[in-house]
């Protein structure tokens, strides 16, 4: 994996990062990319459904991790499930007695969906299903590690919510991921405004080389520029270093 990283003084701190979906595309990148940003002693908690992948990631990670002695550790959970939430959870919380001074959740999990007309979408439980991945697990995920890493003074908190252009606008066909999007953004508001000790985070990657958008083109027959998805993590690290944003904003990759 080509990385793009640049050295910095800043660092995220001594602390915690939380990468659901981080065993392709741009949660992997962000891995990375996370990982040349940890001080020693951190713990770097990658999360995802396929243990293979997870593993193959710890192995890319760990002459850089062990020389700098930050912990990798991989939970192979599906987000989607009650369990996999609540054990992604109790893996966190092992960590919250050591001296952290930083918790990063980055909620990258997500799930494209089906890209159909809003009349075909009859099936409630279909609907559920999609809703409970890529909105719910999301909102359960990060009340339970606020309430595994309660705040306090000298603890930075941060939360990422991966977002799309489609949170802020409508798109034929895209009912699903479009609501989700948009619900998610409104939902991490709501905790920036709730917690002000909380720095939130919308962030929207861009159109990145990923299976994802690969399936996009297929179904849409849309073409477009694939930017690296080591390119947008690089970005995302820069807007967390800079940690200049106002919490609750939404901040685009074509903007940074």
């Amino acid at each position: 994996m080509t990385e793009i990283h640049t050295e910095n003084p800043r660092t995220l701190g001594r602390g915690i990062c939380i990468i659901t979906g981080a065993s392709k595309g741009f949660g992997r990148a962000l891995a990375h990319e996370v990982s040349h940003s940890l001080k020693a002693g951190s713990v770097l908690l990658l999360v995802a459904r396929s243990e293979s992948l997870l593993q193959e990631l710890k192995l890319e990670l760990q002459s850089f991790t062990e020389e700098q002695q930050i912990v990798v550790r991989c939970v192979a959970v599906d987000l989607s499930t009650r369990e996999g939430v609540h054990e992604t959870v109790m893996v966190a919380k092992q960590e919250a007695g050591n001296e952290m001074d930083h918790v990063l959740l980055i909620n990258n999990a997500g799930a494209l969906g089906d890209i159909s007309q809003f009349a075909s979408f009859t099936d409630l439980d279909k609907v559920n299903s999609y809703l409970t991945l890529n909105v719910s697990s999301a909102l359960v995920l990060t009340a339970g590690m606020l309430q595994a890493f309660p705040c306090r003074p000298g603890l930075r908190w941060s939360v990422v919510n991966l977002s799309s252009v489609f949170a802020l606008q409508a798109l034929p066909s895209w009912v699903l991921y479009c609501t989700g999007k948009a619900a998610r953004k409104m939902m991490f508001n709501v905790l920036a405004e709730e917690e002000p000790n909380v720095k939130v985070l919308s962030y929207s990657p861009g159109p990145m080389d990923t299976e994802m958008q690969k399936d996009i083109q297929r179904l849409t027959g849309a073409k477009y520029h694939l930017f690296p998805c080591q390119e947008s993590a690089a970005k995302l690290m820069k807007l967390l270093l800079d940690n200049e944003f106002p919490s609750g904003t939404h901040v685009d990759f074509f903007t940074v």
